[in-house]
């Protein structure tokens, strides 16, 4: 072979295996036709395609989502991560219901004991609450006398009587709330019970 012959052919050569060597392509178009090429066409940038090895072995999908794809695969990954917090919350909880208590009588007894700070402040605001609507009916008595006799209600009692309708409000709030929390203890420590005899089977 000659040297202009062989340096033909080293060039050819070279021409022919550098693409094999480089990263390529596989995408398919619009139309169900498949291609190869070292270089992805921009329009099909946004799709999904595989990428070869030179030996012609996918070694990479790139899958492009949809919308609707992506935020289903961000409630799929954040369900998860739900998954994995309340499962953590719950080894939390039982470890510290085996630590705290050493049986279901110690539960009871602290339920005991937390219900009866709750029925104080209901006791409390019960007396209250029951002051307050009386001081409300008499000054709800006065202004009705005065309209049936129909004299003029001064503001000093119109403001006694607003006090009065603020404050008998203010305390019935209050009511409902710890009567709302009384409600939580109890199944708070209902709860309790139950999984701590699930967990030690006392």
């Amino acid at each position: 072979m000659t040297k202009s012959k062989l340096l033909i052919a080293l060039i050819t050569g070279a021409t022919f295996c550098s693409p094999v060597s480089a990263k390529m392509y596989k995408w398919v178009d619009d139309q169900g036709t498949t291609h190869y090429g070292q270089t992805l066409p921009p329009e099909y940038a946004g799709k999904d395609r595989q990428i070869l090895n030179k030996s012609g072995v996918i070694i990479k999908t790139q899958e492009v989502l949809t919308p609707e794809e992506r935020r289903a695969k961000e409630s799929e990954v954040n369900k998860i991560r739900t998954d994995e917090e309340e499962a953590r919350d719950r080894r939390r909880y039982d470890k510290s219901l085996t630590d705290t208590y050493s049986s279901v009588d110690e539960i009871e007894l602290s339920r005991s004991r937390n219900l009866q700070q709750v029925d104080a402040r209901i006791n409390s605001i019960n007396s209250q609450l029951k002051i307050a609507n009386n001081n409300l009916l008499g000054f709800q008595r006065d202004v009705d006398n005065l309209n049936k006799s129909g004299g003029n209600i001064p503001a000093s009692l119109r403001d006694d009587l607003k006090e009065a309708q603020e404050r008998v409000q203010h305390l019935q709030q209050d009511l409902d709330k710890y009567k709302a929390e009384k409600q939580a203890v109890q199944a708070r420590y209902d709860a309790d019970k139950t999984r701590y005899k699930e967990l030690t089977g006392k």
